[in-house]
């Protein structure tokens, strides 16, 4: 009886990651506020009760869905930055952040639900800022640390401003790839438009 507790706990965790799972095929195909928790239920082959012991609303269930994807996008972009000694090779830094980067169509059109939803409503605003935040401190990090080492374009400022702008250049990048559809085109733009920003631009967009 001692196991039971745990068993559940498992058992419940893996009826969520289903949920979550099952959700973002749904929503990639048709788009948040086209969707109905039945339809995410039948997807995830449970019954409402299964949805309703894990998330309280349909807005719930989709921002813990956008916050587990951002997650991992900080924490790829903090992992890839943290593998230089104290000065920072720019060209390889931004090689290893591309690379590992997730790009995927599915999430940017979750993503961009996610976006237009936040923007209607206050609270969810302040939870995207609230990401967007830690990934801009997180690459903020890692240029205060080569600050002595490595030199950044007078034009961007101080690290926050570095920071800022690598994010702006990701999120315009990500556009393009939701229009197009080539991921290896954006993979390699974003890398050559980092090292630009970041560098005297030496290598430049072509």
């Amino acid at each position: 009886m001692a196991d039971t507790p745990k068993r559940v706990t498992r058992r419940r965790a893996a009826t969520r990651a289903r949920l979550l799972e099952a959700a973002f095929d749904v929503f990639a195909a048709r788009g948040f506020g086209r969707v109905s928790i039945e339809e995410i239920c039948e997807a995830a082959g449970f019954s409402r009760g299964a949805f309703y012991s894990n998330f309280a609303t349909l807005d719930e269930l989709f921002f813990a869905l956008y916050q587990e994807r951002a997650d991992l996008i900080a924490s790829q972009v903090a992992e890839a930055l943290a593998q230089d000694g104290p000065g920072l090779d720019v060209p390889a830094s931004v090689d290893r952040v591309t690379e590992v980067l997730l790009l995927d169509v599915d999430w940017l059109l979750v993503k961009t639900d996610f976006l237009v939803h936040a923007a209607r409503d206050p609270q969810v605003a302040r939870a995207l800022l609230d990401h967007r935040a830690r990934l801009r401190e997180a690459i903020a990090d890692r240029l205060r640390r080569a600050r002595g080492h490595t030199e950044l374009p007078a034009v961007l400022g101080d690290v926050e401003g570095a920071a800022y702008a690598v994010v702006a250049a990701y999120d315009g990048v990500t556009v393009q790839l939701l229009l197009d559809r080539d991921v290896q085109a954006a993979r390699a733009w974003l890398g050559q438009l980092l090292t630009a920003l970041l560098t005297d631009g030496s290598r430049s967009p072509a």
